[in-house]
């Protein structure tokens, strides 16, 4: 009994594509191997100052990958605000106020995101907003397992709105392709250079991979709902060099 299941489990590993994910249940998963440990999923981070270069997970914890563009599928996305009322000091503490929709704030002010004062330009420092508005993007690469989060900044999301919009005009969704992620140099009226993040359709998925990349996806979205706002993304929403037009995090150098 024990050997059928090994070789279930090789030859699921050799499947191409997301075929893999035909033996793979996410949550299950989790529940047994990362009970007791540290979950969430790991992540890819755009740098600031115009840099080309992703940095993705590298098989070694201190050694990430640096990468210029990478395929994968979006699995889920959604806004993410947060707002701090005072300047961000390390640890994990959680937002004064926050939004996983990006319609209602939960917290202190709370309420409707669109009408507060906080989310306007102009009420954080260096013009921008108190209040940083990001999108929270989980992927999943070919010849992997487990999701990872792309956190797009400000200046970022145009683009992405840009590239879902193509999509759906197609009448497809964004779980429905493989997606190639790069980066360009852009820079703003003030000659402030940053990274900004670019779309483009690699493969439509097959309808076999389709039926177990939604399957994954459902997982995920009620996922999300449990990754709060970690250390990494509090910490650039109160860097005070940050572009008034994009919002973008700019190097204190730059």
């Amino acid at each position: 009994m024990a050997k059928k299941n090994t070789a279930k489990e090789e030859v699921s590993v050799m499947r191409p594509g997301f075929l893999a994910l035909a033996d793979f249940n996410m949550d299950q998963t989790m529940a047994e191997e990362l009970e007791g440990l540290e979950g969430g999923f790991d992540r890819v981070k755009i740098p600031a100052g115009g840099a080309t270069m992703f940095e993705l997970p590298g098989d070694e914890a201190d050694e990430p990958e640096g990468v210029k563009e990478f395929s994968a599928v979006i699995l889920y996305h959604h806004p993410l605000q947060q707002y701090y009322a005072t300047k961000y000091t390390g640890g994990s503490n959680p937002p004064d106020c926050g939004s996983f929709d990006g319609i209602m704030g939960e917290g202190e002010p709370g309420g409707v995101c669109a009408n507060c004062p906080l989310n306007q330009f102009g009420s954080g420092e260096n013009n921008s907003k108190a209040c940083k508005n990001r999108r929270r993007v989980f992927l999943l690469r070919e010849g992997e397992l487990f999701p990872l989060i792309l956190s797009l900044p400000t200046g970022s999301m145009k683009e992405f709105s840009r590239y879902i919009k193509r999509l759906l005009s197609k009448g497809r969704k964004s779980n429905s392709v493989v997606t190639r992620f790069s980066l360009k140099k852009a820079t703003n009226s003030s000659g402030i250079a940053y990274s900004q993040a670019q779309f483009s359709i690699d493969r439509p998925l097959t309808s076999e991979e389709q039926i177990l990349i939604t399957k994954l996806s459902e997982q995920v979205k009620g996922y999300s709902r449990t990754v709060g706002f970690d250390m990494e993304e509090a910490a650039e929403a109160d860097v005070p060099f940050v572009d008034p037009e994009t919002g973008e995090v700019i190097p204190p150098l730059q």
